[in-house]
């Protein structure tokens, strides 16, 4: 097959980056040939004989908004002039206009826009005005760009719902969750001292970012009160605008609450943990999670977080109500005790093995047999 990808990079160190980067591997491991319309790519792949890169450039615009709309007009013309001489074509959300085969929907702004924990709703500023338009325009080209599609790829069922609700035909979607790279996360412990973690404690690890309230850390802190054996280590980057550390001080549990700043060695500290904890407000599929459960690490994380769909009760707990105190403590006090840890670790680690990004790629080389065979042109 000659297949066109239109994304902005196809990346390992990105999260759809990293989707689209499994996905060309996967490909070029079947022979097949690579157009990449992409701003960035990794090195390996520009160098492939079976790769040709149209590099669109847009990194000296300064703002995410005008980026995205110079990057989709300059996609859009070159799809236009090429589109033909291609069997497959794949986009990501709005990326582009113009008719996809295949549209990959990682996030939708439309269901993002609603919730109460949207930034506008948070911040009533310059700042937050201009996240609204950031969202509020992405979701009015998403819904055409996926009425555009012959076939939209929902990366978790939380985002088929929202798919869904958009009024795009069920029979048009499918659902292919994100990958995880089993050899990079996986049981092995590590030294909790070369990561600045205290030893001999029963230690949780939350990781997300602190600039943002969906993530839900405050909730956590609250619960981490009613659960006194328990270290809590907190990975994520924050700003000025953080007051967790003045929450903790203030639930005095700041003696077992470690801020580590933003870190890109999560694997090693989700080695060195007991336990993972993430009741996240909103996700449309968090890759955190997947992580953890090929850590071998127990879960505790909530129906809002996109991706929690393919947990088991016997590998952890997913909440209904991310805010529910009680019900997180509750939760938190079960993986107190050690049986219960190894046990929910192993079957989490069991599910993640059925979840590699092998799996995941060769899933999307399926759907685009089928779109080029015209099982796909289901609208």
């Amino acid at each position: 097959m000659k297949i066109c990808i239109v994304t902005h990079c196809v990346i390992r160190g990105d999260g759809q980056g990293r989707v689209n980067y499994e996905v060309v591997r996967e490909a070029l491991r079947q022979g097949h040939h690579l157009t990449l319309v992409a701003s960035a790519i990794s090195p390996e792949l520009a160098q492939h004989p079976q790769v040709t890169w149209v590099p669109i450039v847009v990194k000296q615009i300064s703002t995410a908004l005008l980026r995205n709309v110079v990057f989709s007009l300059k996609s859009s013309a070159w799809l236009r002039q090429h589109q033909a001489e291609f069997d497959v074509v794949k986009v990501n959300g709005a990326i582009a206009s113009g008719r996809s085969d295949l549209n990959a929907v990682h996030f939708v702004h439309s269901s993002w826009l609603k919730s109460p924990f949207h930034v506008w709703h948070q911040r009533r500023d310059l700042y937050g005005a201009y996240q609204w338009l950031y969202t509020a325009l992405n979701a009015y080209w998403e819904k055409a760009a996926f009425d555009r599609a012959k076939l939209v790829v929902a990366v978790s069922e939380k985002v088929k719902r929202e798919i869904l609700a958009l009024g795009i035909p069920a029979e048009r979607i499918e659902v292919i969750t994100n990958g995880v790279d089993l050899e990079e996360f996986s049981p092995a412990r590590v030294d909790r001292r070369e990561l600045g973690l205290p030893e001999d404690v029963l230690l949780a690890l939350f990781v997300g970012d602190l600039r943002v309230p969906r993530k839900n850390l405050d909730t956590v802190l609250h619960a981490l009160v009613n659960v006194p054996q328990l270290h809590l280590a907190i990975a994520g980057a924050a700003d000025g605008r953080n007051f967790y550390p003045q929450l903790a001080q203030k639930l005095g549990v700041s003696d077992r609450v470690h801020f580590l700043g933003f870190r890109s060695d999560v694997a090693d500290l989700m080695r060195s943990a007991d336990l993972f904890v993430f009741p996240s407000r909103y996700e449309a599929c968090s890759l955190v999670l997947l992580e953890a459960m090929a850590s071998q690490l127990p879960l505790i994380t909530a129906t809002s977080a996109g991706g929690a769909e393919i947990m088991t009760p016997e590998c952890g707990f997913v909440l209904d109500d991310p805010d529910e105190v009680d019900t997180l403590s509750s939760a938190m006090n079960h993986l107190v005790k050690p049986e219960a840890r190894h046990q929910m670790g192993k079957a989490a680690r069991s599910i993640a093995e059925r979840s590699s990004w092998t799996q995941m790629a060769r899933r999307y080389l399926e759907m685009f047999e089928e779109v080029r065979e015209g099982i796909g042109d289901r609208g």
